[in-house]
Order: C-alpha cells, then structure tokens, then sequence
C-alpha cells in the first residue's frame, strides 16, 4: 500500500515538522511494515510554471515531427512575452493549457533546463510530460493537457502535487484493514496519540424500496450489497488534478472519471467498488454461484470459462462480472465522448467472503486491487458509506444526479464479542500492564470493552483478524510497543545438551570440510528418469519411492532414495559453470518404504491429538535413515611447484569413508563389489561390524561410464555413499583419545606378492591380526606389477609401525611381530615375501 504523506495529513492533524522518516518510524514500532519511503519531486527546482499553447508551427525537412511552439507563461519569464519552445509531441493543440519548464529550472534526474539551439531554431525551455516530472505513467504518453480554467504562469509545482513522500507499506494478510487510508491512519493516529478523523462518518440515507432491484440468491458468498445510481453524469467531465495525482502516488493509472472516483473511494476507505454503465445493465442485478462452464469476458479483454464455486454478479442476460474480482467487458464504462460516454451509472458497493474471492482470484490466475482487499477482510459495514462517498464525488465532479432510491441487502449477523481475563495480555507477555492499559490500547483500536477483572471486548467490523484472547493480546502488546519487553534467555536445565547422535552428524560434517570437501545442500525430491540414468534394476530398493500427492515438480514427484542425484546435479552445474575440480559433500536423510506403511490418518485441528492418532501417524511413515555422500570429479591434488598434482580417483572416495568411520572410532572392511551406478570394476563394499557382525555400510567408487554419459558428469568421476544409522550402531562406547607413548618406534616394510585377484584388503587384515597388539599402524604404500614377479601377480608394500606402551623394543621383539604377521598372511592369501 503506497500512502502518500500529503493524503495522511487530511485524516490526522500530524505536526508540520514530522517527515516521512519520522512517521515510518512511528508506523514500524505499531507493527506495521513501512518498506521505504519515496521523496517524489526530489531534486526538482522552478520555474515550471502553466502555459497556453498561442501558435504551433510544423517544421519539414526532419526525420521525425518537430513542431516549434509559442506559448503564454504570463510573468513567469519576467518579460511577459510569448515564450518560444521546440517540441516533438503531437498530442496537444493550441489552446490548451500544458506544463512548461523554463530556463534555469531542474528537473528530477539532476536535469538542468536551458536555452539551445535544436533543429534550427532556439528553444527557450520544455513542454513536459508526466515521465520528464517523475510521476508516472498517466496513459497518454505524451503532454500533460491540462484543463483549461488554469492561467497561464501558475506554478506547476503546487498545482500538481509533484514535491511529496510516499510510504510503501507491505501489509501483512491479517491487516486488510491497512490497503486503505482509513487504516493507515487510524495506525498513524494511534502511534502519535492524536484524534483521527474517519473518511467513512458520513450521513447514508437509509435503504428504500426505490432503489435498483437486486437478488442475492448466495447470501453466504455475499453478505452485503449495497446499490446507488447517479444519473446526468457529463461524459466530457475529467478527473481533477488533485485525484489524479493521488491515484498515480498511490501506484494506480487514471481511466475515466467514474473509474478513477471508484478507485480513490477503494484507496481511501478499503472497499472495492464497481461502477456499471447503466444503459448496458439488463433487468435485476444478482449475485450466485456460477453454473459450471458458464462464460465471462472480463475487463482485461480475456474469455473466462466459470466454475461452479466462482461468484458471479448477473443480470437478466446472464454474468457480467467476477464478484470481489473484476467487472466483465459487456457493462464498463466507456470513456469520456460527448456522443458515447456513460451518462447513469450504478453503483456496486458489496461485502463478499474472504474465501471464495480468494479462490476464484487463483482459480482464473487473475489478482487485482479488489481481490486483494477481499482476501485480507474488508469491513462489511463500510459499504454504504463507500458508496455514498462515491455518489458525492460523482455529483461534485461529473455534475450527475443522485436518485433517490437505496437498495441495501444485508444478511443477519451479531457483532464479535471476545471474553477475556484483564491479566491476559500481562502473562503472555510478561509484563505488567494494568487493566486500564489494557483496555485503553483495546479500545484505540476501535473495540468496545466492558467488565472489570473478565473483560468482554465487541470487536470492530473492520478487524476480522481478532477472533481470540491472543489476538487482543497481541494489539495490546503491539501498541505498547515490542522493543519494551524484556529480554532474557532461558536458563538450560543443567545434563542437557546435544545428543551423541548428533555429536557423531557434526563431526562427520567437519571431518570432511577438513579433507577439502565442499557442503552441498540439495532437494530432498527425484524422478524415475534419473534413476533409470544411474542405471538402477527394475528390483533395486532404490526405486521403492514415496510420491509426494502436492510436488514442486511434476518431473520429480517422489522423495529421494539416495543421496547421489542431488549431489551429482550440483557437480555438473559447477563443471559446466567452469569449475572443474570438484570434491562436494552432503548429509541427510532419505526415505526407504518397508511396505509395512499404514495409511496416514488425518489428524484434528481442533484439539491436541491423541498418543493413539500420532502413533498411527508414525507407522504411516517410511524409514528415514541419514546417510552421507561425497563426489569428486578433477584434480584432488592441484599441480604447482611442490609437484605434478593428481587426479581424484576411486581411492579418494574410499578415504572419504574411512575420513567418517574414524570420527566414530571404527574401522572400514573393503571388499570389491558390483552395485550400480559404480564401475563394476572399480566399486567398494564398505563394512563395519555390529555387535560382532560385519553390517554392509556403504558403496565407494568410480561411477560407471554409461552412467556419466547419462548425467553429462565429468570423466572418472567418483562417489561414496554411506549410512550414518549403521556406523552409529557400530559405535562400541565412547570415543577413546589416541594415547601418545614416550617410547620410540619401530619401523618394518615388508613386500609380499600375491595372486592379482588377492584383495589387499584381505592382505592387510591378516598381517594387522597376525602382527599383535604392539602393531601401531599399517600402510599399503606400493603396488607393482611386472615381468619381475610373474604374469598374473601383483606385489604389496606395506610399512608396519611397531611401539610398546611401556618399553623401547628390541629389534628381535619387532622382527618377531613382522614374521607373525607374514605367516599370517602367507596362511590365508597365499603370500609370498618378494626376493624370498
């Protein structure tokens, strides 16, 4: 809502020092969202004064029409002669009476006026346009005419409003009652603790049986209808200036005069109007429901098909308008001829129900200035003062006639009462107010208040938002402002904390932004189309989904299985935005259907549920294990230097769960694999064991080449999935510090050659179990392949690091732990020293 400053002082006498800052300041610490405030007119500086348009002289020659002007400023220019001006407007005639800018001024946009020399003549300043002033599209774009009883050098300045401040509200749905004037005000009145003066005091003549026939035939959808006619309007007859500047700061284009008037009595006092041509009226207006399929050309020119839930304003011809919504095309007003022009109109001044308008503005995708009011709640008692503002303009301004005739239907309703304890807003919000403040601060907002300890509080028509005890806590609390409640933080009760779950989530997260891996947010959502891209069989648990009934997009419609879409789209959005070297990261949950689902139950709103119901609801959900996923693509290692770098491979992605098992104090089994969508020859099974069994963890890898293919992903690029549910399981108590011995260590390498099939991962468990306890650590540091060891063979170097906790070892104590190992190892692998 656009709330010119100027148009705020007709309602609240605010101090003459008081500037838009000042006001949004006062608005904001009543709850109310005051965006910016614009300075129309800023920067502009006279003489731009009214002129009369005395000769026009068409000049040739020119590649556009150029047309050299003189026109009467009066004195303005201090010679009083006719001043001399080059325009290539052609929607002005002579005679009329145009804004002139002279010599000397400047207008918004730091735009200095002078005279020069143009298209062989000397212009001695500018014939304006309403976008050259700052104001805004007025529909001509082109001269400002104005009309004629102006005398030439009046200043422009003043005439036309154009030095103002205008606030930008962003109203909240629950204060509809601010898309007006009316209510900004009464919020303005209410944060200076002045009185206001209420647009919509106005004395209504009572409904009369002469008034223009009407039928509701919905008086649920339509509670209020209110219908007045004017007759004798003059066609020719303008908006006045002063109107026509509000309607464009307040963001809205003139029309016509009847059009304009409806729409300032809406900005005004909050009820959206319609005006009907009456000669184009047939028989009673109606207000019902549509009949399904029913047609509608509305006034923006589109054919609508109706619905059966649409509310309809009718005649006896059928529809002629989308109530609360938009008039139709067949009974608008047409504009100002002598010859055409509307001449009677008919006033629609009605109250309709929040919801149904609501429903037809999305169901036809067609949001206007009248639905908006309708949806947040328009005061239902507004009406007939609307409409008797309407007719007053109209009869002021286009010399009509108003008949005497009233007809008001209003359906039976009871004023909102609400009963409430006095301490009530005190303990919500902790702070002693006092019954007198409460009910004063109740009673600024327009309620009626009685009692003395229960208070019973009538709510005013215009606040359809306070419907409980809270509510009027709220104003209350509002009011006396939000900055002075106090601020304190609550004291934790002592033992409580996070949860070792969540101790083990953070320090995954942490561990692998430490190893160089970027956190990735994705969408919990997939489609079949990329699981069949990850070339997942018909059967795989994987695309067991759950379908979403209300999905953001028709091409994922289902919750995610896995991690890897998400994090494998993010990975080809960034390498085709031009970074390469890719290491991405993501933990969340995903959703695993059992099969073993009940069917949810919808549960009350009207009370708390039962641990019955929330229980049902639980069974109806699916599993929702956390996992963790990386993918790498480019260099792991970048070149420089220190050396020649290295590409991230399968290896990274195995690292990548021992990075996470480690954070838990477990160790990884590695055995090769083959599961989708990894390379069947470069894929991981990763374990742990549970209590005392080997539990699959996760898959680690190089993703297959069809698969890349598919996603358009980088070459070799790799991906590790894991259960996070699963190593948490795996936790055997808490989580010990590495001890650190004072003793030196023992360092043995042993190369043993084994069959090429031989996983070293079955190599390296049978030397750590053969080397003991006094084993520190062991690592595989080289693998050779080679005539020197025999086709169909492979060597392994690993590096064992021996330390006793209590003495220095002997080179024999060592020696003797590494021939264990070995023994071990030649046992169950068939292992061979190298040069043995």
């Amino acid at each position: 809502m656009r709330v010119p400053l100027s148009w705020l002082r007709e309602y609240v006498d605010l101090p003459a020092t008081e500037t838009g800052r000042d006001v949004q300041a006062r608005l904001v610490s009543v709850g109310l969202e005051v965006e910016t405030v614009e300075q129309t007119g800023a920067g502009l500086k006279g003489p731009l004064v009214v002129g009369e348009v005395l000769t026009i002289e068409e000049l040739e020659g020119f590649k556009k029409p150029i047309r050299f002007c003189t026109v009467d400023v009066g004195t303005a220019n201090g010679t009083g002669e006719p001043q001399e001006i080059v325009c290539g407007a052609r929607n002005f005639a002579v005679g009329d009476k145009v804004v002139v800018v002279l010599p000397g001024a400047v207008l918004p946009g730091d735009f200095a006026i002078a005279a020069r020399k143009t298209y062989g003549r000397t212009s001695h300043g500018m014939i304006c346009s309403t976008d050259e002033l700052g104001m805004g599209d007025d529909g001509t774009h082109g001269i400002i005419v104005l009309p004629p009883e102006y005398e030439p050098g009046t200043d422009a300045i003043e005439l036309l409003e154009l030095v103002d401040e205008v606030l930008d509200i962003a109203v909240t749905p629950d204060r509809g009652y601010c898309l007006s004037m009316r209510g900004v005000a009464r919020e303005t009145a209410i944060a200076y603790g002045l009185p206001l003066r209420d647009p919509a005091l106005l004395d209504v003549p009572p409904p009369n049986a002469h008034g223009y026939p009407v039928k509701v035939s919905d008086p649920i959808g339509c509670g209020n209808f209110t219908a007045r006619t004017v007759t004798g309007l003059q066609p020719e007859a303008r908006s006045p200036i002063w109107m026509q500047r509000r309607l464009q700061k307040a963001g809205m284009r003139t029309v016509s005069l009847a059009v304009d008037i409806t729409n300032y009595v809406m900005l005004e006092l909050g009820q959206p109007l319609h005006a009907y041509d009456r000669s184009r009226v047939t028989g009673t207006i109606g207000v019902r429901r549509a009949q399904q399929g029913e047609k509608l050309t509305t006034l923006d020119g589109a054919k609508r098909v109706l619905d059966s839930q649409d509310l309809i304003i009718t005649d006896d011809r059928g529809p002629i308008g989308l109530a609360g919504v938009m008039g139709g095309a067949d009974t608008e007003i047409a504009d100002h001829a002598e010859d055409t022009g509307t001449t009677e109109v008919v006033i629609e001044a009605a109250h309709f129900d929040a919801i149904a308008i609501a429903r037809t503005a999305r169901r036809h995708k067609l949001s206007s200035e009248a639905s908006k009011r309708f949806e947040r709640g328009v005061d239902p008692q507004a009406a007939a003062a609307a409409a008797q503002r309407t007719v007053d303009l109209l009869v002021l301004l286009a010399g009509g006639t108003a008949e005497a005739g009233v007809t008001e239907i209003t359906a039976p309703s009871a004023p909102r009462t609400i009963a409430m304890p006095a301490n009530h807003p005190d303990r919500v919000a902790g702070v002693a107010y006092g019954r007198e403040t409460v009910v004063r601060r109740l009673q600024q907002v327009g309620c009626d208040v009685y009692g003395q300890d229960e208070l019973i509080v009538t709510v005013p028509s215009w606040r359809p938002d306070l419907a409980e005890p809270n509510d009027l806590a709220e104003e209350v609390i509002r009011l006396e402002g939000y900055e002075n409640l106090p601020s304190t933080l609550p004291t934790p009760p002592s033992g409580r904390g996070l949860t070792d779950r969540q101790r083990l989530h953070r320090r995954v997260g942490r561990a692998l932004a430490g190893s160089g891996y970027v956190e990735a947010l994705s969408y919990p959502f997939i489609g079949d189309a990329v699981l069949d891209q990850l070339g997942l069989e018909k059967d795989d648990a994987r695309r067991r989904t759950v379908t979403l009934v209300n999905p953001i997009s028709d091409e994922e419609p289902a919750l995610r299985t896995t991690l890897l879409p998400g994090l494998l789209g993010a990975l080809r959005r960034n390498d085709g935005r031009g970074s390469h070297d890719l290491a991405l990261f993501e933990t969340g949950l995903v959703f695993r259907p059992t099969g073993e689902e009940t069917e949810a139950v919808r549960l009350p709103v009207d009370r708390r549920p039962t641990d019955e119901e929330i229980a049902g609801l639980d069974a109806a959900l699916p599993r929702q294990p956390r996992r963790a996923a990386v993918v790498l693509a480019g260099a792991r290692e970048q070149a420089g230097w220190w050396g020649k770098g290295r590409p991230a491979d399968w290896a990274d992605s195995v690292e990548a769960a021992r990075v996470i098992a480690r954070e838990a104090g477990v160790e990884v089994t590695v055995r090769a694999d083959r599961h989708a969508p990894w390379h069947p020859g470069r894929c991981a099974a990763l374990y742990v064991t549970v209590d005392g069994v080997e539990t699959l963890f996760g898959h680690a890898g190089e993703l297959h080449p069809r698969v890349v293919k598919e996603l358009h992903l980088p070459e070799r690029t790799c991906a590790m999935e894991v259960e996070l549910d699963v190593l948490e399981q795996a936790v055997d108590g808490a989580l010990q510090a590495p001890r650190i011995s004072t003793f030196p260590v023992a360092t043995q390498d042993v190369a043993l050659v084994v069959d090429s099939g031989v996983p070293s991962d079955a190599v390296e468990s049978a030397l750590r179990e053969g080397a003991g306890d006094l084993l520190e650590s062991l690592r595989l540091f080289d693998v050779f392949t080679g005539e020197q060891i025999g086709e169909g063979r492979k060597s392994l170097a690993y590096a064992l690091r021996f330390r006793a906790p209590d003495r220095t070892l002997t080179v024999e104590e060592a020696s003797a732990a590494r021939d264990t190992a070995v023994a071990l190892a030649a046992e169950r692998t068939g292992a061979v020293l190298r040069g043995a």
